[in-house]
């Protein structure tokens, strides 16, 4: 029998933190408003309030929202293992690939896709590049 998965409550706290921090991330990737939007699946005025940085706003995000959150981070911590310079920690994610998953295409094109699955895949690529330098 399968045991359906328990929502975790996020506080708006938790929420605002996690959203500045993949905002701030994606914007040193260069990614424009509406692949930010598509990658954290945000409206764009929730996108544009998390980048004014009032310390009175609150929002509440869903646990999707905060699992593509945690690959923006992660992403971009796999980035900051295998790269020693901040042109390409940053620069990655909007370069062509011409890997096989890639095709030619930037990561930010594929996660900007906006399904949970391009996202993870592309954490994945990334993620293994960590491992070439042992």
């Amino acid at each position: 029998m399968a045991v359906p998965l328990q929502e975790q409550a996020f506080t708006k706290s938790q929420c605002v933190t996690g959203l500045r921090a993949a905002v701030g991330i994606l914007e040193k990737w260069a990614a424009s408003s509406e692949q930010a939007c598509r990658i954290l699946r945000i409206s764009r005025s929730t996108y544009t309030r998390a980048r004014q940085r009032d310390p009175e706003w609150a929002v509440t995000l869903d646990a999707d929202q905060m699992q593509r959150i945690s690959f923006v981070l992660n992403i971009h911590t796999a980035l900051r293992l295998v790269f020693d310079n901040p042109e390409n920690v940053y620069g990655f994610p909007s370069m062509a690939n011409d890997n096989e998953f890639f095709n030619g295409r930037s990561p930010l094109e594929i996660m900007a896709q906006g399904d949970m699955i391009s996202l993870y895949e592309t954490f994945r690529r990334i993620d293994v590049l960590r491992g070439a330098q042992w």
